[in-house]
């Protein structure tokens, strides 16, 4: 019999609405069922957010030292569970155990950055402004926040938003992935367990009407989201037309840039570590290679040299490196473009099409696929596919690369590999791309900077974690202070002149 995967509202299980409307989870290496989720109904949402606000009447005047203490628990509790998370995440996701550690691992940080909070919550002071007047400047917490959050990093996504947030006073409503839902809930009760008061995290599960419920709802100060570029637009013109604040992070189609000077190896090796990890299903995955001159013919080689070597199969067997797609429709969708592909005149170098993996037959599998000689108007170019396809346009020459990427509608992440110090520089400098490498594939950075893109990447104008999570998360307020004194001047009705 599949389990059951429920709500976390007010610091414990909720099945209200239990059995109304489910969804099925799956091990995408089998293809079994190995769970239903309760899809939550506007009713459940409410709950959830009453929660949360009734919660936040407390929370919010809790000390930095009380806040901190409890990251510290939980940074400790997360990281002595790490290998639980990722054998579920491992699941329910597909990806390898290794690369689900990575994650919880990437999340860890950003809990670290939540347990120095105190930090970040800083304002300024400027001592009489005025005749014995002074000034200061307060970050305040918004109130109730949430977080809609996708398949593809169960654990990590979530991780970027809501230990920010909490730690700045808010509380939180996340409504995480139906497909994957587990790892949220099991992240919700370490919280607890490390002593986040009830109501201050809660968790429901489901489809549109969740996310709905929480666009919708007039409690709701802000939303947080990652996901497709339709959905991040949807959930920013919704959001802010039910008066909230929003960061939604939308699709990619990131490239990465080798120059004729490049060391190829390194770049062979991180094309196919950044196109094929997690089967492609990342938003900084590199899914188009832009080979500029003479690196071409090299690189194509080099890279399809090393993909009959990769070992595809369940993330839960040591030594494999790739998984399944997250879901049969998904596996159809890819290899419909690998299909399209063809079709349109790419040249196929690797074919993933027909991969089978033995004992697991019935799994979501796509192997890893290559394409040479792709221009940007065939679809494997233009759209975002998420799945385990590297296609390698060439180019003429760096102007002619920089404009490719330039051009894009997306603007997530990039990367440039080169032994040229100038011509990196020059590249950061012109590039039009939220998130840069140098000779680096996946350039995430770190918890004490922030994660966004520009352009169809990103709707809204702050990025997520790091310094504007924290202004994402909180508002100012600037107070102008005098305390009574027998000069104080008397009545004047005249535009205070200092």
């Amino acid at each position: 019999m599949p389990g059951s995967v429920t709500h976390w509202i007010n610091g414990k299980p909720d099945s209200a609405s239990a059995g109304a409307r489910t969804g099925e989870v799956h091990n995408p290496a089998t293809g079994e069922v190995i769970a239903l989720v309760d899809y939550a109904e506007t009713a459940d949402v409410d709950r959830a957010v009453a929660a949360a606000k009734a919660a936040f009447a407390t929370w919010r005047h809790s000390s930095l030292a009380q806040r901190t203490r409890i990251f510290f628990a939980f940074r400790e509790l997360l990281d002595r569970h790490t290998d639980e998370l990722a054998e579920l995440m491992s699941t329910e996701h597909g990806k390898t155990v290794p690369d689900a550690r990575g994650e919880v691992t990437r999340g860890l940080e950003i809990v670290e950055f939540a347990c120095g909070i105190s930090q970040h919550l800083k304002g300024d002071m400027s001592e009489n402004v005025s005749t014995g007047v002074d000034s200061y400047s307060l970050r305040q917490p918004l109130g109730v926040v949430a977080g809609i959050t996708p398949f593809n990093f169960p654990a990590m996504v979530p991780l970027w938003m809501f230990p920010i947030a909490i730690a700045a006073g808010n509380t939180f409503v996340l409504k995480p992935s139906e497909k994957d839902p587990s790892a949220s809930v099991r992240i919700a009760e370490l919280l607890a367990e490390a002593g986040l008061p009830d109501g201050v995290l809660n968790v429901v599960h489901g489809d549109k009407v969740a996310v709905d419920g929480i666009l919708h709802h007039p409690d709701v100060a802000a939303v947080s989201f990652v996901g497709s570029t339709p959905i991040a637009r949807y959930i920013y013109e919704t959001g802010t037309t039910h008066g909230k604040r929003v960061q939604a992070l939308g699709g990619a189609k990131n490239h990465m840039v080798v120059l004729p000077d490049a060391d190829l190896d390194l770049a062979a090796d991180a094309a196919v570590s950044a196109g094929y990890g997690a089967a492609g299903e990342r938003c900084m995955a590199i899914s188009v290679v832009v080979a500029v001159g003479s690196a071409g013919d090299a690189l194509i080689s080099r890279i399809s040299e090393r993909l009959p070597g990769l070992k595809v199969g369940p993330g839960n067997q040591a030594g494999n490196e790739m998984g399944p797609l997250i879901t049969a429709a998904h596996r159809d969708k890819v290899k419909g473009y690998i299909d399209a592909g063809v079709e349109q005149g790419a040249t196929l170098v690797a074919d993933g099409r027909s991969l089978v993996v033995e004992g697991h037959e019935n799994g979501y599998w796509c192997g890893p696929t290559l394409f040479d000689n792709v221009t940007p108007e065939m679809s494997i170019y233009t759209d975002e596919i998420f799945g385990p396809v590297l296609s390698v346009v060439r180019a003429d020459s760096y102007d002619e690369a920089l404009q490719l990427i330039n051009r894009n509608p997306y603007a997530n992440g990039t990367a440039i590999f080169t032994c040229d110090g100038g011509a990196a520089r020059k590249f950061q400098h012109e590039v039009e791309v939220g998130m840069v490498g140098i000779n680096v594939p996946i350039p995430v950075p770190v918890s004490s900077y922030s994660f966004g893109g520009w352009r169809n990447s990103l709707f809204g104008d702050t990025h997520m974690y790091g310094a504007e999570g924290v202004r994402f998360y909180t508002r100012g307020k600037v107070v102008t202070s005098r305390w009574p004194s027998p000069d104080h001047g008397g009545i004047n009705l005249g535009f205070p002149q200092n």
